[in-house]
């Protein structure tokens, strides 16, 4: 009897914990892993990648959680084709080498409720560094029409290109310091 009743209580001390930690899977049509930077202080280019993956876990109640974000370098998309080629060439990503790049964020900072900070790994030509995303904005709502709940929010963080080996243009007055603006939005499994 005392056994079963340990074994009872730990069954449902563990099932509290999981309960408390929500899974969710990143929503690609809804979330976009953007850059900009400076095209002789003139102009701002920008470009995205097209296809990403990833799943998030949060843990609003210990505020604490993981991101692990995926994208695919030759879906860079700057809306100009032989951009396009060049950045998947060797003077920028490399994809034929390095066909994805990785984010995996496990220290969240929250303001309240609301996660506004991730910090983390990015992986990129096979490099990794650390970044820090911070929030623009943050929310969780339940989705009417797929009846569960999304979290997401807009990111960015300002990195050093050449910490990943991507130097092009650099003699030619390009700034080394690129924007990511990561938005996304998640939907709990």
């Amino acid at each position: 009897m005392k056994k079963t009743l340990i074994a009872a209580l730990t069954l449902a001390a563990a099932s509290f914990a999981q309960a408390q930690s929500a899974s969710y899977a990143i929503d690609p049509t809804h979330t976009f892993v953007t850059y900009e930077i400076s095209h002789f202080g003139t102009s701002t280019n920008r470009g995205r990648f097209d296809k990403k993956e990833g799943t998030v876990t949060l843990d609003k109640a210990a505020k604490t959680g993981k991101v692990e974000i995926t994208f695919d370098i030759a879906s860079v998309n700057t809306g100009v084709g032989p951009m396009d080629a060049h950045l998947k060439g060797d003077d920028f990503f490399a994809a034929a080498k390095f066909p994805t790049a990785k984010f995996v964020g496990d220290k969240f900072v929250f303001n309240g409720d609301k996660v506004s900070e991730v910090s983390g790994q990015l992986t990129l030509k096979d490099k990794t560094n650390p970044v820090t995303l911070k929030a623009t904005q943050f929310n969780c709502y339940q989705n009417p029409m797929l009846k569960r709940e999304v979290c997401g929010g807009d990111f960015e963080a300002t990195i050093d290109r050449t910490q990943w080996g991507i130097d092009y243009g650099l003699a030619w007055g390009f700034p080394k310091n690129v924007k990511l603006v990561i938005q996304v939005e998640a939907v709990r499994q």
